[in-house]
């Protein structure tokens, strides 16, 4: 048969041929009028080679099992130049593997460290340079309110219902959106009033946690419209000794009309704190900044009821 026909019996180029006759692998005989001739084997042989080098050969490393099919083997990997050809790029590839992991893990080990430096203690981090938000009264309703019967998961893998939190008091920190390294925030994030700080915020949380468990706070919670894998993240990076909790559907926000807003087209849940006791929602700050320091400030009004 013509390179042509071949090329179209073998799905492969006319030029993937020249280059198997170049290499040696697939070579056709020359007809008087200097035509190439392949005969019929150059189908299987082509084959091969592409299915070799599908699995990750080189055209050149495909040469062993090549000679296997020509030489009458029913088989290309029935020789042991073929066998020793699969060993050798099995343990070149167990190479590169190992090469990969330990950069990957190196990778790893800086991103950890820069992420750990970008969640030094909530002291040490101040926002007081970007825009403070207004109390709109959006909150002013909350006081005194029964908590629903909103059943919401967990970044613990379980789920709690918010009007059986349990008795004693629970804070409910709600934030709209935690950054991820690497991730880049809403398009102007950081020109919305209390919007940035979340990340300084859920470490004034996990800095003082004991301190506000001594203080009566019995559970402490951070929620948000994300979702528990998202958040999971933020809980293993900052490690967070408090579960955070995803209210993507917003059952929180339309049983006691939390306020809201919009940035990239996202709705988000505007920055306040609840503290329910006993199932009654007895203290809302809102609005809340800066939020690295809110932490202290809930201490200190759980403090002072002690």
């Amino acid at each position: 048969m013509r390179v042509g026909e071949l090329a179209v019996r073998a799905g492969v180029t006319i030029r993937a041929l020249r280059y198997y006759e170049a290499a040696g692998l697939v070579v056709p005989t020359r007809l008087a009028n200097g035509y190439r001739d392949y005969d019929p084997r150059s189908v299987r042989l082509v084959a091969e080679i592409r299915a070799l080098t599908g699995l990750g050969l080189s055209v050149e490393e495909t040469r062993p099992f090549v000679e296997c099919l020509a030489s009458g083997h029913g088989a290309s990997d029935e020789c042991p130049a073929s066998l020793a050809a699969y060993r050798q790029v099995i343990d070149q590839l167990s190479e590169r593997i190992a090469s990969l992991t330990r950069r990957r893990d190196a990778l790893a080990a800086h991103l950890e460290s820069a992420a750990n430096r970008a969640v030094a203690p909530a002291t040490a981090v101040e926002l007081t340079e970007f825009p403070a938000p207004a109390d709109d009264g959006a909150a002013d309703h909350l006081a005194g309110t029964a908590m629903p019967g909103v059943r919401l998961p967990t970044t613990g893998g379980t789920t709690i219902r918010l009007d059986e939190l349990g008795a004693g008091r629970t804070v409910l920190y709600v934030y709209p959106l935690s950054g991820r390294p690497g991730v880049d925030l809403p398009e102007g994030w950081t020109s919305i009033p209390g919007a940035s700080g979340c990340t300084p915020q859920a470490c004034g949380f996990r800095d003082h946690y004991d301190d506000l468990r001594a203080a009566g706070a019995e559970r402490v919670y951070g929620v948000s419209s994300q979702p528990s894998d998202y958040q999971r993240e933020l809980v293993d990076r900052l490690r967070l000794p408090f579960a955070m909790v995803s209210d993507e559907a917003f059952g929180l926000r339309d049983a006691l009309r939390l306020p809201t807003f919009e940035a990239g087209g996202l709705t988000l849940y505007r920055r306040l704190t609840l503290i329910v006791k006993d199932g009654i929602i007895e203290k809302v700050f809102y609005p809340v900044f800066p939020p690295g320091r809110h932490a202290a400030e809930v201490l200190d009004w759980l403090e002072e009821r002690r």
